[in-house]
């Protein structure tokens, strides 16, 4: 999908994700998995941030973080979330939406398990998205789990762990002059994806 090159799209998302990502990994010059997530409570107002994603296959898109914080409290109300990765300097966007359900225990362990220990320590420290009454306070909450867990592996807190969603609409977006840029969107129809055209 080039800017002067018409495409046929392929018949699933899969190989076109594949190619982009790909191409994000050598363009990019930091985090070309960074992506928006989006969530929304049970009063219906949505909330959107940057996140990492750290895997994906034709299961879906899988990505970690605090269970007890706002984002996690919004998945486990609703069960649904959206996901946009932009890469600009390739002119590409790649549009997500799907259902969420937590990974298994083993695979956040296992993710949880290659993290830097500063980042390990971290998890256990910060009671993310709760009030902080000084930035004291996270660091001696840091210190508190360095003392406790010196001299041994720090393990995954129960709060902490993965998400998986899986997508039930891709849409994969290239720039074109003239703002008459090529929209292409994948929607799950029980046993197949449907591939269309969209007017950008």
């Amino acid at each position: 999908m080039s800017e002067n090159t018409d495409f046929n799209p392929p018949a699933t998302p899969w190989p076109l994700l594949a190619d982009w990502f790909a191409a994000a990994e050598k363009s990019e010059i930091n985090d070309p998995n960074a992506m928006t997530l989006a969530t929304v409570g049970a009063d219906g107002m949505p909330s959107a941030r940057i996140m990492l994603l750290k895997g994906y296959d034709e299961n879906g898109f899988v990505f970690f973080t605090n269970r007890t914080s706002h984002k996690g409290e919004q998945l486990a109300a609703t069960g649904k979330a959206a996901l946009c990765f932009h890469w600009k300097s390739l002119r590409r966007q790649i549009r997500v939406e799907g259902e969420v359900s937590p990974v298994s225990d083993s695979e956040s362990d296992d993710y949880f398990s290659t993290r830097p220990r500063g980042s390990q320590i971290g998890a256990w420290a910060s009671r993310q998205s709760q009030p902080l009454a000084s930035r004291d306070q996270l660091e001696q909450g840091v210190r508190d789990v360095e003392k406790a867990y010196e001299g041994k592996p720090v393990p995954r807190p129960p709060h902490w762990g993965g998400y998986l969603l899986t997508p039930k609409l891709i849409e994969c977006w290239q720039d074109r002059p003239f703002r008459l840029h090529d929209r292409v969107v994948y929607s799950w129809q029980k046993d197949h994806w449907k591939v269309e055209r969209l007017y950008p």
